[in-house]
């Protein structure tokens, strides 16, 4: 055997040795990439019902949420009105509570200054106190109103 012959011997045994490794690898790869399979579709089949519980638990959410908004529309509605009730309530009582007490102390303020005045003996005066103001007419441009339609100052 001459050295050329010794090494296409040699070569070709250890590309043989190469190949067998190569086939080796190559058959735990694909082993692996069985298991990886096997794993992804029993990770498929474990979150296939857990993402349609989400799915299910995101709508019943959402339907929550739309009644809640609901309810908050329907309340901020009532809010209005019961604080308009309340606005006209508190305005009739500060009208009823104010009005006729600060009428009536007036009245008789006034009274009382002309019965002081008169028993002074001071002259009878046809002034009237506080000076009267000509009401402000805020009719529209129709015509003058009747008299019977005018806003007299008390």
């Amino acid at each position: 055997m001459t050295a050329g012959e010794l090494v296409v011997v040699l070569s070709a045994l250890l590309l043989t040795i190469g190949f067998a490794a190569l086939i080796v690898v190559l058959l735990r790869v694909l082993d692996t990439l069985r298991d990886v399979r096997g794993e992804v579709a029993d990770l498929r089949a474990e979150t296939r019902p857990l993402i349609q519980d989400l799915r299910e638990s995101a709508e019943r959410a959402r339907d929550t949420v739309d009644e809640a908004r609901h309810d908050l529309e329907r309340f901020d509605k009532v809010l209005g009105s019961a604080e308009a009730i309340g606005d006209a309530v508190g305005q009739r009582v500060a009208k009823t509570a104010f009005s006729s007490p600060s009428i009536k102390a007036a009245g008789f303020a006034r009274g009382t200054s002309r019965t002081i005045a008169r028993l002074r003996g001071a002259p009878k005066s046809d002034q009237q106190w506080p000076p009267s103001v000509p009401a402000i007419d805020i009719a529209p441009d129709v015509g003058e109103l009747p008299s019977s339609r005018r806003k007299k100052r008390a």
